[in-house]
């Protein structure tokens, strides 16, 4: 059996001080005389004292944590989110939780109130669904929350997002652009803003080209996967070549990569056959056997904003404002969704080419 830590008092007993003085090397040392520092180290040394950081946090009311609850944390996206995120709190001093929902609202209940339980300093959080109170009551009882890639409804929290429904008419007004009449949308589920807004924005295109909503062809997906985005690959190569689609659009890089799995194993050629765009511009997009268009979010900026609104919420000494940040997307094209050569053209506003 492992030796139990020493205690606090322990030391005191060992250097012959006080609690308090112990106490105070630990916390004040500039306040304590040299002498009496060098001893009680020493004593901390030689008896192997860790101090119990946990209960000094908790007795002050709050850890020196703050909670970060993603959609899936095997998502290349959020791991940059939670990159810029851990990189702004730990310049506070400050850890980060990271816990994972599995787009199940049932998980994200149950990590909320762990965190509440742990009094986090505060909660960042990429919700299943923004229209919920739960975050509210979190609120009043003392818990600053900050949505994270997602619009607060009622601007009665932070807010930092990406405006994705001009991410998703970006994608679609390139697909019209070059010539595609049969385009789908692959996404879901449509609870999480994100994706419908995303829709939307396809939708918003269509309607601007003078196209009927009809036109888009929607395979609503029970997650934001690899594995879902084969699976509507394959709805797709089932239709008859005459229905099938032209081009795709998928709510994320996950799903347009699955997509492309399904287009390679059934010998349907990307983009000679059919165009694809995804969503987020992750790492693995450009490095895909076909490297794959996308509409780029910033991943590391989203996080390290979302982190500094909520620290100045948390931790800020003067009146806090509630801000919701809205960043603009930006399409990037690559070969998974360039036409056929023709005549050079200039991208429209917000796109760029990626020889990538």
């Amino acid at each position: 059996m492992a030796d139990t830590p020493a205690s606090i008092r322990e030391v005191a007993a060992h250097a012959g001080v006080s609690v308090g003085t112990v106490s105070n090397v630990l916390n004040r040392p500039d306040i304590v005389a040299e002498p009496t520092r060098s001893r009680v180290r020493a004593a901390i040394e030689q008896l192997g004292f860790i101090r119990n950081e946990s209960a000094r946090q908790l007795r002050a009311g709050r850890s020196r944590t703050i909670g970060l609850v993603v959609l899936d944390v095997a998502n290349p996206f959020f791991t940059d989110v939670a990159r810029g995120v851990e990189d702004e709190a730990s310049e506070s001093g400050l850890a980060v939780i990271l816990c994972n929902s599995d787009d199940q609202q049932t998980k994200e209940t149950h990590y909320l109130e762990l965190l509440e339980e742990h009094r986090v300093q505060g909660i960042l959080i990429t919700p299943v669904s923004a229209d919920d109170d739960r975050l509210a009551r979190l609120q009043q009882r003392g818990t600053p929350v900050v949505l994270v890639d997602s619009r607060s409804p009622t601007r009665g929290q932070c807010s930092v997002s990406v405006d994705d429904v001009l991410g998703g008419e970006l994608a679609v007004s390139h697909l019209l652009g070059d010539g595609h009449t049969r385009i789908a949308f692959v996404g879901g589920p449509l609870i999480i803003r994100q994706v419908a807004d995303r829709r939307d924005g396809a939708l918003r295109a269509l309607d601007r080209a003078g196209a009927s909503p009809d036109d888009l062809h929607m395979i609503e997906t029970p997650a934001l996967n690899v594995a879902a985005g084969q699976r509507a690959g394959a709805a797709i190569a089932e239709l008859p070549a005459a229905r099938r689609p032209s081009a795709v659009f998928c709510a994320n890089d996950l799903l347009a990569l699955g997509v492309l799995q399904e287009m390679t194993a059934q010998r349907i050629r990307v983009p000679d056959s059919i165009s694809l765009i995804g969503y987020d511009d992750i790492d693995f997009a450009a490095a895909a056997a076909v490297p794959l268009s996308s509409v780029r979010q910033p991943r590391q900026l989203l996080g390290r904003t979302a982190a500094q609104l909520l620290l100045d919420e948390a931790l800020g000494e003067g009146a806090h404002q509630h801000r919701q940040v809205v960043f603009e997307p930006e399409l990037v094209v690559r070969q998974s969704s360039r036409a056929k050569p023709r005549r050079a053209r200039r991208p429209p506003v917000g796109v760029s080419a990626d020889q990538g």
